[in-house]
């Protein structure tokens, strides 16, 4: 996917073409997770839509629930949202810096070489 350390740096419109793939990988992703919350918590919490959506919106982004939920599925459903929400965010982040990231190390590499 990335050139190899031998080859010379991409061009900037191919950088910027990595950034947008990588940018919207990880929105799908993160869309994807937040759905997967929204459903849990209105079928399995049972709360409205819109309960839902904030409750699932808030364990994503790490600042944790705003309902309080009271059946023992609903506490186990939390639970595992919570962790999967935990290394989802990180790892959407790791998708949209790799390009960055990468043409960074990849400069110096070249840098060293001359």
């Amino acid at each position: 996917m990335y050139e190899k350390k031998t080859h010379p740096l991409a061009p900037k419109k191919v950088f910027y073409k990595r950034l947008g793939r990588s940018f919207i990988a990880a929105a799908v992703f993160i869309l994807f997770s937040l759905l997967l919350g929204v459903l849990g918590y209105h079928y399995i919490c049972h709360l409205p839509w819109i309960d839902s959506l904030v409750n699932a919106s808030m364990i994503l982004g790490g600042m944790g629930e705003v309902d309080m939920v009271k059946n023992n599925s609903g506490k186990i459903f939390i639970s595992f949202y919570a962790l999967y929400s935990g290394v989802s965010f990180l790892s959407a982040f790791a998708v949209i810096i790799a390009p960055a990231l990468h043409r960074l190390l990849h400069k110096f590499h070249l840098d060293e070489d001359k």
